[in-house]
């Protein structure tokens, strides 16, 4: 890491596009002059930036508020709210790993004037860490012991073991980026999980602040001309809610919007040849994958979880589902990053070994050619997100691939408020009830997937959806996280996949390209690898 001001930042942008029609003064007449038009597929479950819980809920978050540290388009941390990114070269890093201080941007104000402080990076750090509160993830703020504010604009964060991610996971651009909160307004409440601000965040610091919500249907965002970084380009910003995708490409193609958030590859076919769209492609520490939950009678058995590898034919997958902009995944860490494992390899498809493996594990065909034991046909549950179309497809497919291997298999879908939600507020993936889950999954900048594969980090509270914990990944993990090396980190990394492709929590199908259709009168979106926002106030249309 090298010290970078986020005010130093200059970005361009190349870009083949289709136009046509007539341009006035550099903009189509069917756009909205510095009014931006955003579809997104689910409503959100709340609008407060510590309790969000999907892309979705951090993309319209970031919005209106800021983290201590960001990340630019190539994944290179960069400050936010903090005026410079800690590292050991500029004593932000203590030498022994375990005090990272932070020295916070001045002239930083809430919207209704109150500057913003140290307390309220320790404030925001107790709220996540209040386990009356419905926060989805506390890796990364648990190996706090305390956090000391000598003055409003420092904050030492005092760590209770050695985290190498941390710089890249408390308040920044994690698996799970939570912004910070304003304390003055929130501190006084025992628990955030009901309070009003949820549904109107009254007070933020971001680029724009909440105007209306109108659940199912909009948010509306107005510009916040103090914003410490600039006055936004942007004057407005309504993000429509449509969970059906045919509806919001038609609506990009006749221009009553301007951009598609996340669009599943899906729709790539429809997009790729309208005029006055363009196709922004992100590469995310990121995949699709099918979640194995380890914790349920079939799933506890390895040779079942082998089988289910053996069963899913990735190559074709990749074919029809991602018209091959997609690439075949090995394991979690993509091939773009430093911790990649290239020696690692997926297991071929082979049905065949799939019922081999099957009746090792004591199961035998029945006269319909599904498996069966001790009366009990091998019959899963198999759920995704009823918005993504990508999703809905794979389902399918895979509910055939594993057939052929002699598993049978339930498909559920679900809203992806539910699906995603915090444990409290029902989320699916959080209580467990599921065999196998369609889904996919951003990380964040750092290659840190304990999130996932650390006992300690089951739901509720938690990202180990697969409910997934050995000894051996255990001591893998202890190593990546303890190390601040880049060598000796790879190393962890490294073994990590080993041990994925050996256990088998997951598939993992494809790594993520991120897909992005925009207007081509929408200027400056430069997504980093976790998520879209982080720079609106230099968007314009």
């Amino acid at each position: 890491m090298r010290y970078i001001l986020a005010g130093a930042l200059a970005f361009a942008f190349v870009a083949c596009t289709k136009t046509g029609g007539e341009v006035a003064a550099g903009r189509h007449s069917w756009t909205k002059p510095r009014v931006l038009r955003v579809a997104v597929q689910s409503d959100l479950k709340n609008l407060n930036p510590l309790l969000n819980s999907n892309t979705t809920d951090v993309f319209v978050d970031r919005l209106m508020f800021e983290p201590l540290l960001s990340a630019d388009p190539k994944g290179n941390p960069v400050p936010m709210l903090a005026a410079a990114v800690p590292t050991l070269e500029n004593g932000g890093i203590s030498r022994d790993g375990l005090r990272i201080t932070y020295h916070l941007r001045r002239g930083t104000r809430w919207t209704d004037g109150v500057p913003l402080t140290s307390r309220d990076v320790k404030w925001s750090w107790q709220a996540i860490m209040n386990p009356d509160n419905n926060v989805v993830s506390r890796h990364g703020y648990d190996v706090v012991s305390s956090i000391d504010t000598p003055d409003p604009y420092t904050a030492v964060v005092h760590l209770k073991q050695k985290f190498s991610p941390f710089v890249n996971s408390f308040f920044a651009e994690s698996d799970q980026p939570y912004m910070i909160a304003p304390a003055h307004v929130l501190a006084q409440y025992p628990n955030l999980n009901q309070v009003s601000f949820n549904n109107n965040p009254d007070v933020s610091d971001g680029p724009f602040k909440f105007a209306e919500w109108a659940r199912g249907d909009h948010v509306t965002l107005e510009r916040n001309d103090a914003f410490f970084m600039g006055r936004p380009g942007l004057q407005r910003i309504d993000v429509k809610i449509i969970p059906d995708e045919e509806t919001s490409v038609n609506l990009l193609r006749t221009h009553a919007i301007d951009y598609m958030f996340q669009a599943s590859i899906e729709t790539y076919l429809s997009l790729r040849g309208v005029p006055d769209v363009r196709i922004v492609w992100v590469n995310v520490n990121g995949y699709y994958y099918l979640q194995m939950n380890c914790s349920t009678p079939f799933l506890r058995d390895p040779r079942v979880r082998l089988a289910v590898a053996y069963a899913i034919d990735k190559q074709e997958l990749a074919q029809k589902l991602a018209y091959n902009m997609q690439s075949v995944a090995t394991e979690d860490i993509p091939d773009w990053m430093w911790a990649f494992n290239p020696h690692v390899r997926s297991y071929p498809h082979d049905p065949a070994m799939a019922r081999k493996l099957l009746g090792e594990a004591g199961w035998s065909p029945g006269q319909d050619g599904i498996m069966r034991k001790n009366g009990q046909r091998l019959d899963l549950l198999m759920i995704t997100n009823n918005s993504s179309a990508t999703r809905r497809r794979e389902a399918v497919e895979v509910q055939a691939m594993l057939r052929q291997a002699g598993i049978d298999s339930e498909i559920k879908y679900y809203p992806g408020d539910v699906l995603y939600a915090p444990a409290g507020m029902g989320g699916i993936l959080q209580l467990g009830r599921f065999d196998i889950t369609v889904s996919g999954w951003y990380a964040g900048i750092d290659p840190d997937d304990s999130t996932q594969l650390q006992c300690q980090n089951f739901p509720p509270g938690g990202y180990n959806y697969s409910r997934y914990c050995t000894p051996d990944m255990q001591a893998a993990q202890q190593a990546a996280l303890t190390h601040y090396d880049r060598r000796s980190r790879t190393a962890a990394y490294y073994r990590i996949q080993e041990l994925l492709a050996r256990d088998n929590p997951a598939v993992f199908t494809m790594w993520l390209r991120q897909m992005e259709p925009i207007s081509v009168d929408f200027k400056g979106f430069a997504p980093n690898p976790v998520v879209e926002s982080w720079n609106a106030w230099q968007w314009t249309i």
